[in-house]
C-alpha cells in the first residue's frame, strides 16, 4: 500500500499545488518525489502538530498539503490541531498514516492504533476513507485530494485481492445473499469473501457489503444498506479497528429503526498488550477466515 502511495504521488506531482509534509518516515520510499520536487517536500521530523498546523496554512493559501507518518502519532497526538485548525476551519489537508491498527505489533500499544477512525468520524467535516488494497487508494485518492475537505486515509501494510471498484462516498456488494447482511471495511475483505463462500456451501447466503469510504456514505448506499437489513435482519461487521465506534455504530445510525440482531468482529474494549505478528494479533481476535464463518454460524 505504501508504495502505491509513493508511485500515486509520483502520478499527480505535476500539480504544483501539491505539498508532502512526512514525519521523519518513508523518506526511502518518496525520494523521487523529494528529487523531482524539492521545494514541495518537507520534512519537519517528530512534531506531528506542528505539521498538522503548517499543513493548516496551506491550505488556507491554496494547496493541497498531504501530512504523513505513522497512525497513532498523526491521529491521537494532533487531535487538537485536527479538529480546530482543519475541520472547524474545513481546509483540504490529506492525512496519510500507515500502521493501520495493529500492523506495527512487533513494537507494541504504543504503535497501535485501533480508535482513529472513531475518533476522527466524529468531527464535523472530516472524510474518512479505508482502502483495503493499492488500486483502492490510487483511485480514491485521485478522486478526493483536491476536493477542499479534511480527508484521512488509513492505510495498512496489508491488503485483500479480491476485485473492487471503488468510488468516493460509496459501498460495494460484493455477494448477493438472504440470510446474513455481511459489512466489511479494509484488508478484511479477502477473509470476509472466502467465509462467505464456505457460509454458502453449508446453506447460509451472505448480502457482502464492502466500504472504502467510512464518511461520508451516499445516499443510494446508504438505501442499500437499510434495504439489505430488511431483508436479511441480521448483521455481522468485521474490520481491524476497535467495536466501539466502528462501522457497525455506523450501520446503526443509517438503519434507523430497522430491527435486526448483530455480531461485531473487531478489537473489543481492552488494550492489545501482547508482542508478536500481525498475523498473531488476527488470529487472537478470530479475524480469519475461520473465525469470521464461526461468527456467520452463530448468528443463524
Amino acid at each position: 500500500m505504501r508504495k502505491q502511495f509513493a508511485k500515486t504521488l509520483q502520478e499527480i506531482g505535476e500539480d504544483d499545488k501539491l505539498v508532502v509534509l512526512i514525519g521523519d518516515i518513508s523518506h526511502f520510499l518518496l525520494r523521487d518525489f523529494e528529487a523531482k520536487y524539492k521545494s514541495r517536500f518537507y520534512n519537519l521530523g517528530v512534531a506531528e502538530q506542528g505539521m498538522m498546523s503548517m499543513a493548516a496554512g496551506l491550505a488556507i493559501k491554496g494547496f493541497y498539503p498531504i501530512v504523513h507518518t505513522i497512525a497513532p502519532f498523526i491521529t491521537e497526538r494532533c487531535l487538537e490541531q485536527i479538529k480546530d485548525d482543519l475541520c472547524y476551519q474545513n481546509l483540504g489537508v490529506n492525512i496519510i498514516t500507515v500502521g493501520a491498527a495493529f500492523d506495527y505489533a512487533a513494537l507494541g500499544c504504543t504503535h497501535h492504533c485501533y480508535d482513529d477512525i472513531a475518533i476522527l468520524k466524529g468531527l464535523p467535516n472530516m472524510q474518512v476513507i479505508y482502502p483495503g488494497a493499492p488500486h483502492e487508494f490510487d483511485a480514491l485518492f485521485k478522486e478526493t485530494y483536491a476536493n477542499g475537505s479534511p480527508t484521512y486515509f488509513r492505510l495498512s501494510e496489508h491488503k485483500h485481492s479480491i476485485a473492487t471498484s471503488p468510488k468516493f462516498g460509496e459501498v460495494e456488494k460484493l455477494k448477493e445473499g438472504s440470510d446474513i447482511t455481511l459489512v466489511v471495511a479494509g484488508p478484511q475483505l479477502g477473509n470476509a469473501f472466502a467465509a462467505a463462500e464456505d457460509a454458502a456451501k453449508q446453506g447460509s447466503t451472505c448480502d457482502l457489503i464492502y466500504l472504502t469510504t467510512i464518511k461520508p456514505i451516499s445516499a443510494r448506499s446508504q438505501k442499500l444498506i437499510r434495504d439489505s437489513l430488511k431483508k436479511t435482519g441480521k448483521l455481522v461487521t468485521v474490520e481491524e479497528h476497535s467495536v466501539a465506534g466502528g462501522i457497525a455504530d455506523e450501520v446503526r445510525i443509517i438503519a434507523g429503526g430497522v430491527p435486526y440482531v448483530e455480531k461485531r468482529m473487531g478489537v473489543t474494549d481492552k488494550f492489545l498488550v501482547n508482542y508478536g505478528s500481525y498475523d498473531e494479533h488476527c488470529v487472537a481476535l478470530d479475524l480469519t477466515q475461520e473465525g469470521i464463518l464461526k461468527t456467520l454460524n452463530e448468528i443463524k
